[in-house]
C-alpha cells in the first residue's frame, strides 16, 4: 500500500503562483524603450507569466521605434494587455493597438496620431502613407474599425460625432473607446483591471527601467545623438588647439564613452564597434608619427564605420556624423579666424625655423662689387664659361654671342648668381 502511494507522488501537480507582469511604458517611444520592453517581455515569458500588462502615458515618439515595439509585442505567446493610464497618444495608440486588450482609466485618452517631422510639421506623403497603412493593420488586427484608427493618423478622415471634423485628428475619451470597442473597459486602478481580467489572484512583478537602461533611453534618443557627437568633435578640435590636455578633451573623451556606453546597453553597439572605434584611434595617432596620409585616413574611416554600426538606425547616424563634422569645422574656423589659435598639439612634430632673410639666411652672396672689373676668360664662352680675376675662377656668361680664351672681358651685370660680361674690344 504504501509502494502504491509513492508511485503515485510524482503524478500529483505541483501548483505554482501565476505571475502578471507589469512594465510602465512612459515618456517618448524610442529605442531606449525597444530595449527595455526586450528585457522585460524575455523575462515574462521565462517565469511563464500568465500575461504582462502594460502602462502607457506617454505623448508618442518615433515611428521606427514604435514598428519595432509593436513587432516584439505580436510575436510573444503572452497575453498583452494595455493599461491606458493616462494618456496613449501617436506611437502609443499605435502600441495600445497591437495589445490583446486595452483598458482604461475615467479620464484617459487615446488617438492623435499623426506623423510629424523633426520640425513639428505633418510628415511627407510616403511617410504619412505607410504610417497609415500601419494604423489601420494594427486596428484590423485586434478586430477593430479601422476608421477610428485612420481618423487618428490623417485629419482627411472626419468623424464629427467625435470634434474630429474634416482637418481635424481624432482623440478618443475612455468612454468613447469603449463605445467604439477601442476599449474592453474603463477600470480605475490596476488592481480593477487585474478583477476584470481575472487576474486578481496573480501575483505582480514590477519590472522598473535600471539607472543603466534611463541612461541609456535618453542617449539613444535621436535628438541627443547628433548633439553628444558634436560635443566629442568640438572637443577634440578645441583641444588641438589647446597647450597639453585639458577639459576639452577630457569633454570629448566622456561624450564618445557616453554614446557607446547608451548604445550597448540599449542592444544597438556591439563589442565589433568598439573594437573598430579604438582600431581608428590608434591608426589616427599613429599617422602623426608616420608619413603618407593613409593610415590616418584609414583610421578616420575606421572611426565613422564603428559610429555608423553602434547607431540604432544607419541614415540618422549618418546625419548625426554630418552634423558634428560641421560644429567641427566651424569651430575650427572660429579659432584661427577670429581668435588667431594656431595648433599646438603638434608643435614637437612640425618644422616652425624657416631659413629666410630675417633670420639672416641667403641663397647666394650677390657680389655687386665687381661690377665694373676687368677680368681675363679662362675657357671659352659659349656664351657660358669662366674667367679669371686676380687669381679667382668665376663662372659667368657673355652679353652676347661666344668669346673665345683668353679674351680680356668686363664685368657689366650681377644678378644674384648670374654675373654677365663683355668682351673689351
Amino acid at each position: 500500500m504504501l509502494m502504491f502511494f509513492i508511485l503515485l507522488l510524482p503524478l500529483t501537480p505541483v501548483f505554482a503562483k501565476s505571475e502578471v507582469y507589469h512594465v510602465p511604458v512612459e515618456k517618448e517611444v524610442e529605442k531606449g524603450l525597444h530595449a527595455f520592453l526586450q528585457r522585460a517581455f524575455k523575462e515574462a515569458d521565462e517565469s511563464g507569466a500568465k500575461a504582462v500588462v502594460l502602462e502607457i502615458h506617454t505623448p508618442g515618439g518615433f515611428v521606427n521605434a514604435a514598428g519595432d515595439i509593436a513587432k516584439l509585442m505580436d510575436e510573444t505567446p503572452l497575453r498583452t494587455i494595455a493599461f491606458i493610464n493616462k494618456d496613449a497618444h501617436s506611437a502609443g495608440a499605435f502600441l495600445a493597438l497591437h495589445a490583446d486588450e486595452i483598458y482604461m482609466v475615467p479620464n484617459g485618452t487615446i488617438g492623435a496620431a499623426a506623423v510629424i517631422d523633426s520640425a513639428g510639421n505633418m510628415a511627407d506623403q510616403k511617410a504619412n502613407s505607410a504610417w497609415l497603412a500601419q494604423m489601420q493593420a494594427a486596428a484590423e488586427t485586434s478586430n477593430r474599425e479601422p476608421k477610428y484608427a485612420l481618423a487618428m493618423a490623417d485629419v482627411s478622415f472626419a468623424l464629427p460625432e467625435f470634434r474630429a471634423a474634416e482637418g481635424k485628428l481624432l482623440t478618443l475619451t475612455a468612454s468613447e473607446a469603449l463605445k467604439v470597442n477601442y476599449s474592453e473597459g474603463t477600470v480605475s486602478s490596476l488592481q480593477e483591471l487585474l478583477v476584470r481580467t481575472g487576474l486578481d489572484g496573480a501575483e505582480i512583478v514590477e519590472i522598473d527601467v535600471s539607472f543603466a537602461e534611463q541612461l541609456a533611453r535618453f542617449i539613444t534618443n535621436p535628438v541627443i545623438v547628433p548633439i553628444l557627437l558634436s560635443i566629442a568633435s568640438l572637443g577634440l578640435v578645441l583641444e588641438l588647439y589647446s597647450p597639453g590636455f585639458g577639459v576639452p578633451g577630457a569633454m570629448s573623451i566622456v561624450a564618445i564613452i557616453l554614446f557607446f556606453f547608451g548604445h550597448l546597453v540599449a542592444g544597438f553597439a556591439g563589442y565589433e564597434s568598439i573594437v573598430l572605434l579604438i582600431v581608428g584611434i590608434i591608426l589616427i595617432v599613429a599617422e602623426f608619427f608616420l608619413p603618407g596620409g593613409i593610415i590616418g585616413f584609414l583610421g578616420f574611416g575606421a572611426v565613422i564605420l564603428s559610429l555608423l554600426l553602434a547607431g540604432a538606425n544607419v541614415a540618422h547616424m549618418a546625419y548625426s556624423i554630418l552634423a558634428a563634422l560641421l560644429v567641427a569645422v566651424i569651430g575650427m574656423v572660429i579659432l584661427m579666424k577670429f581668435f588667431g589659435k594656431k595648433m599646438t598639439m603638434l608643435n614637437k612634430m612640425v618644422l616652425k625655423d624657416a631659413t629666410d632673410t630675417e633670420q639672416g639666411y641667403v641663397s647666394n652672396v650677390n657680389r655687386v662689387e665687381l661690377i665694373g672689373r676687368e677680368a681675363v676668360t679662362s675657357t671659352p664662352l659659349r656664351p657660358s664659361g669662366a674667367i679669371m680675376l686676380e687669381g679667382e675662377r668665376i663662372d659667368v656668361v657673355s652679353e652676347g654671342g661666344y668669346i673665345d680664351a683668353q679674351k680680356k672681358v668686363n664685368i657689366i651685370k650681377v644678378e644674384g648668381p648670374r654675373i654677365v660680361v663683355r668682351e673689351v674690344l
